[in-house]
């Protein structure tokens, strides 16, 4: 199989020579999702030269056709052979693989964006009118995690409907007795909440909002945000060979935003996550737990990515930030990097890579489909790597979208 692109204004040409059977269907499949993972989300293929089509060829064409609708792109078939045509036809998918002409109409009225770009990214700002300000309401008492002095008292049960998004230490479970053992790392944005169990599984479980269910964690420590967010920050990065770091995002959504404070939701291409995650659980009580958060204990309670995480994969990102002192959160925020970053904390579950949707994106609609039809790779707590004996390290983002909204009130 011979495969050529061209790229014009309108879109990417694909251009496929050859026979697309079974064995030749994984060929062509990389390099689509290549070409995606490189920003083309209007593709037209050129199968003009292409003399056999199978079934499975078929449903991989289906497949990239709806997975590009679906994030506001396109995939059609430009240039059929007739033995391309007659299968096609056959298989009654003609309107799903074949342009049709748009009906000319009033041309439709968009939404007012703003344009900027850095030295690393490219940014697109779309402001929202939220009736609802975020307010952030602080859970448990973090410093308790020095000693694992956690005990039932300690534990709080916190519900993460849509409104809301948070993070912090927690577990699914029927009260502080039962997830005991269990308490990890957690995110919750759109309705939807994962956590890593600390059980020694290592298998990140989920909930998503279905009907009167909604995710609810027994939580450790944390913070849960309710309300709505003011901005969406779409951004991709200028150079493929330089993506745009979680400390540079999240200085540029501060300004963008022009408060102090904010809460985010990111959802992005991720170049490497740089984190950490709980070996054991901080509620059991064991002999030798004083300081297991340092050196040498440090090694089995914790485990830090000495190599950036996820690579290729898509991450979910969910924290606060603040540019300056901002003592209600202070035990809560890390600093970005070196002092001349913002402090934040932010936790990410990483899926199976998809791209993200062009355009605008609804939030709860595309983080429930994430959960549904992805793979539910990892949590952890993201972190910068600051050792001297390595260079600094931050997880990094190619392109995305992040929702912004200014923290109203700290409860």
């Amino acid at each position: 199989m011979e495969i050529t692109t061209q790229q014009f204004a309108e879109a990417l040409e694909v251009k496929v020579r050859g026979r697309l059977d079974n064995y030749w269907c994984e060929h062509l499949r990389c390099n689509l999702e290549e070409i995606i993972r490189g920003g083309a989300h209007v593709i037209w293929l050129n199968l003009s030269d292409l003399n056999y089509l199978s079934s499975a060829g078929v449903g991989l064409l289906v497949r990239f056709c709806r997975q590009l609708k679906g994030i506001g792109g396109s995939f059609v078939i430009t240039s059929p052979s007739e033995h391309v045509k007659m299968v096609v036809e056959a298989c009654k998918l003609s309107p799903i693989l074949f342009p049709e002409k748009t009906p000319a109409g009033a041309p439709m009225r968009r939404k007012e964006l703003r344009r900027f770009s850095t030295a690393v990214a490219s940014f697109e700002v779309q402001d929202y009118a939220a009736r609802d300000p975020l307010v952030c309401q602080r859970i448990g008492d973090p410093d308790l995690l020095k000693g694992c002095r956690f005990a039932v008292e300690n534990c709080k049960t916190a519900e993460f409907p849509s409104p809301t998004f948070g993070l912090g230490l927690g577990a699914f479970g029927n009260g502080f007795e039962d997830a005991q053992t269990r308490f990890g790392e957690f995110i919750a944005v759109g309705g939807c909440a994962a956590y890593l169990p600390t059980d020694g599984t290592n298998v990140p479980d989920f909930m998503i909002s279905r009907g009167d269910m909604v995710p609810e964690l027994n939580v450790l420590y944390g913070l849960r945000c309710r309300g709505e967010f003011t901005q969406m920050l779409r951004f991709e990065s200028t150079s493929a060979g330089r993506p745009i770091t979680l400390a540079e995002l999240v200085r540029t959504a501060l300004e963008s935003s022009g408060v102090d404070t904010i809460g985010m939701a990111i959802l992005a291409e991720s170049a490497g996550l740089v984190g950490a995650a709980l070996r054991r659980s901080p509620a059991v009580i064991q002999e030798g737990n004083g300081a297991p958060f340092q050196y040498p204990e440090v090694r089995k309670w914790l485990s830090f990515s000495m190599e950036p995480l996820y690579p290729r994969s898509l991450a979910l990102v969910a924290g606060v930030a603040a540019a300056g002192e901002c003592k209600a959160l202070t035990p809560m925020l890390r600093q970005l990097g070196t002092e001349q970053w913002p402090s934040g904390h932010f936790h990410a579950a990483a899926f199976s890579y998809r791209p993200v949707q062009k355009g605008e994106v609804d939030l709860r609609t595309t983080v429930t489909s994430l959960f549904e039809t992805e793979n539910l790779q990892g949590v952890l707590h993201l972190l910068s790597d600051d050792r001297k004996t390595v260079r600094p390290r931050q997880s990094e983002f190619v392109r995305g979208a992040c929702w912004i909204g200014k923290l109203a009130e700290i409860e």
